[in-house]
């Protein structure tokens, strides 16, 4: 497997949460993106959003957004602008009965702040131009970013 996604195999997915029940297959589908040729990756990234992104976010999301944000500064994987997508997905999505994980979630999302922001940054030569796009909106959203679940932020 590598280095990449090498701290997945330390998060308890089988005790976690998605949409659709145990989150013990969100390895797998961080696995597809990874490593997936295009559709592969694709149709995990789907099933991705769908399972931890939208409508709602759950504690699956949040072991899975550290995941995320390495899959998003992989230059290999093949759809980080997707990626960048997500975590934005996750950024807004909240979840009516568990605010603490919207809140754990969003966290989670804003701590990628820096990374989002040497993504953004990326010259054309060094970063394709959907994942800059997508990593300064992204960027952009997590400084405007203001929800229920979230304290307010004074600086």
């Amino acid at each position: 497997m590598g280095t990449v996604l090498g701290e997945m195999r330390n998060v308890r997915w089988h005790e976690l949460r998605h949409a659709y029940g145990s989150a013990s297959q969100v390895p797998g589908m961080l696995s597809r993106i990874a490593w997936g040729d295009g559709p592969s990756a694709e149709d995990a990234l789907r099933d991705l959003d769908q399972w931890i992104g939208a409508p709602a976010v759950f504690d699956a999301t949040v072991a899975a957004v550290p995941f995320l944000w390495e899959l998003a500064a992989t230059e290999t994987v093949k759809d980080r602008a997707g990626v960048l997508d997500l975590l934005a997905t996750i950024l807004a999505a909240g979840h009516a009965q568990r605010p603490e994980w919207a809140r754990a979630a969003h966290e989670a999302v804003a701590e990628g702040r820096p990374t989002a922001a040497r993504l953004a940054a990326g010259t054309s030569s060094a970063q394709p131009r959907a994942v800059r796009e997508a990593a300064a909106r992204l960027l952009a959203a997590t400084e405007g970013h203001a929800c229920a679940a979230c304290p307010s932020r004074t600086d």
